[in-house]
């Protein structure tokens, strides 16, 4: 059963590995739900098949659904034979919470938590492997050179921190780039406090421009009188905090109702 490139597929063979991944997803009640993405040839399944939780498995690859069916007889109800990217995820579990886990294919990965994101309701803690450029990023704080927009989307919803390195030769085939595991937990609260869908809009515009001070990259957003002549717009988007981004969003939320009201 080999690797398909079309798939993103690099399947780990690092047994320790994939226990300690396993390991590291806080199961706290009997019978929990939990999602894993990819499972390829099961190296993370059968793990979690030990555990005492209501497991389902997304796989686009008609191929590894067969093997899964064959190699773990009593999952084969619970295979969803579909790209996870079309996946409805409030119709997994009846639209009850659960925890998402995978070995990620790395073309989809960023693609991965923006969905999760959407979904944030759902999903209290997620467990994944990442290409480990993309694992810094997400959890990476203000004022480091890979903080951009995943960084600070995740961080206004989840805590997150990278709790394994992995090498390229625990995989086969080996991808030519290193790989890391992250744990992220949603925040006990998570609400900004501001308009959300704004917030968005406001990190997405600023990280455009991301060497521009935030005065020339939010001109398009600013809609009426001197706002961006204040000091705070002489930042760039890597220095602004997530609490600062929030403050950000205010500021142009009330700066676009004075400009509807005018």
């Amino acid at each position: 059963m080999k690797a398909k490139k079309s798939f993103g597929q690099h399947f780990l063979i690092n047994i320790s590995a994939a226990n300690n991944i396993v390991e590291a997803l806080d199961i706290t009640a009997s019978g929990q739900n939990v999602l894993e993405i990819g499972p390829g040839k099961g190296v993370l399944t059968q793990f979690l098949l030990k555990k005492d939780i209501n497991l389902k498995v997304v796989e686009a690859d008609r191929d590894m659904v067969e093997y899964l069916k064959n190699t773990f007889p009593p999952l084969s109800a619970n295979i969803i034979f579909l790209d996870f990217m079309k996946l409805n995820l409030s119709k997994v579990f009846d639209n009850k919470p659960f925890l998402l886990i995978g070995n990620y294919p790395y073309n989809i990965s960023s693609q991965i938590i923006i969905k999760m994101l959407r979904y944030k309701e759902l999903i209290p803690q997620m467990v994944g492997m990442f290409q480990r450029e993309v694992a810094e990023r997400i959890v990476a704080p203000h004022g480091n050179k890979t903080y951009g927009v995943l960084s600070v989307l995740v961080q206004a919803y989840y805590t997150g921190k990278v709790i394994m390195k992995v090498s390229p030769g625990s995989f086969s085939p080996p991808p030519k780039v290193q790989s890391a595991v992250i744990k992220l937990e949603r925040k006990e609260n998570y609400s900004l406090g501001c308009n959300e869908r704004l917030f968005r809009q406001v990190v997405k515009v600023s990280f455009n421009k991301r060497r521009k001070m935030l005065r020339n990259s939010l001109k398009s957003l600013v809609l009426e009188g001197n706002l961006l002549d204040d000091d705070f717009f002489t930042q760039r988007p890597e220095q602004l905090s997530l609490e600062q981004f929030v403050h950000l969003t205010t500021l142009i939320e009330e700066n676009i109702n004075k400009y509807n009201e005018s």
